[in-house]
């Protein structure tokens, strides 16, 4: 079962033989079923697939959890939309609490496909056009959240830890700029995802899947593969490891200080262990999902991935309560002393 290399991250399948038939004319087009075979079809190779893709994990549980986030996510960011429209032009912090908000709401929308597609037996409806803007949308979202949280971090070590050169550096201008480069880099990495077909039809089960199910085969894939394992590290790695090293120096720092920073240290800490908890696991599955893949060929981890893929969309979930509980603290200042004895306060 082993393969030369790295499959998609999505089930296994290869092109059907069978081929379509001339419609009817006449007399038999009246008798004939009104069900026509889409083209292409692929055939499924494994047992765990059609177990996954007709079993209550992918047709109930994982569709309850989107439902779930969508009704719980998108009030909270469009409150904290209506909160921060006032404050946009004040606070730089505004311009990334508002690009987190609506990269989440956008989020939430995909979902509501995702939803309705698992609701339906993992039957997509909607066309491949709609599969590939959904499937688009839905990872590059991922990240665009998981580096605005990066940014975020940033942006409280440099006001922690470096004061004097945060508060001579033009805030509100270059946040938004920043904030404007992820969201271009994003839909420019995204757009492999929308030049290659994502839905096929299954013959075995007459369905016809989003992204669960690619052809085997296909060079196109295969360099897909490997340029979204590229994605998918510098999506989550590099993030990651900013935002620890931000958080880890914000604490150290504040802990020095002679003021109690006690809530702003669990806040800190909390945000760091939410980022954790929501992208950590269904990258780390993703991994070994491919790794399992180049080794043996087998695909059982693509099931747990998609579970691990819920955690991780529940982030929009909590991102305005971290909106809420950060922003407790940022009427806080803390107060410097250059060389020169002049007193210097910097709000976190």
């Amino acid at each position: 079962n082993s393969t030369g290399a790295i499959n998609p991250r999505s089930f296994r399948g290869r092109f059907s033989e069978v081929k379509l038939l001339p419609a009817p004319t006449g007399t038999d087009a009246q008798t004939a079923p009104s069900f026509t075979l889409p083209r292409p079809a692929l055939l499924l190779l494994s047992n765990s697939t059609r177990e996954y893709l007709t079993g209550w994990l992918s047709t109930r549980a994982i569709p309850a959890i989107y439902i779930l986030a969508i009704a719980v996510g998108v009030p909270a960011n469009c409150y904290v939309l209506l909160s921060l429209s006032a404050k946009f032009r004040a606070l730089s912090a505004a311009i990334l609490y508002c690009s987190l908000a609506v990269s989440d709401i956008l989020l939430l929308f995909t979902l509501a496909l995702n939803a309705h597609y698992h609701l339906n037996g993992n039957h997509w409806v909607f066309g491949d056009t709609a599969c590939r803007v959904a499937t688009a949308c839905f990872y590059g979202n991922l990240y665009c959240s998981a580096y605005t949280l990066a940014c975020i971090s940033m942006k409280r070590y440099v006001a922690v830890v470096h004061p004097f050169l945060y508060k001579s550096v033009p805030k509100r201008s270059r946040t938004a700029w920043t904030s404007l480069a992820i969201w271009v880099v994003f839909a420019i990495a995204m757009t492999p995802d929308l030049m290659v077909q994502q839905s096929y039809h299954l013959l075995q089960l007459g369905i016809v899947t989003c992204h669960d199910v690619l052809p085997l085969d296909m060079d196109v894939y295969q360099l897909l593969v490997h340029y979204k394992l590229v994605l998918t590290c510098l999506g989550f790695l590099l993030p990651l490891l900013v935002t620890t090293v931000c958080y880890a120096c914000v604490v150290w720092q504040l802990g020095k200080s002679h003021h109690d920073w006690s809530l702003y240290i669990k806040a800190s800490t909390l945000v760091f262990f939410i980022f954790i908890l929501c992208f950590g696991p269904s990258n780390c599955i993703h991994f070994l999902h491919y790794v399992k893949l180049y080794t043996s060929g087998e695909e059982n981890f693509y099931a747990y991935f998609n579970v691990a893929v819920c955690l991780c969309c529940l982030h929009c979930c909590l991102d305005p309560f971290f909106f809420l509980l950060m922003s407790r603290t940022t009427g806080s200042k803390i107060y410097f002393m250059n060389r020169k004895g002049k007193m210097l306060s910097v709000s976190t």
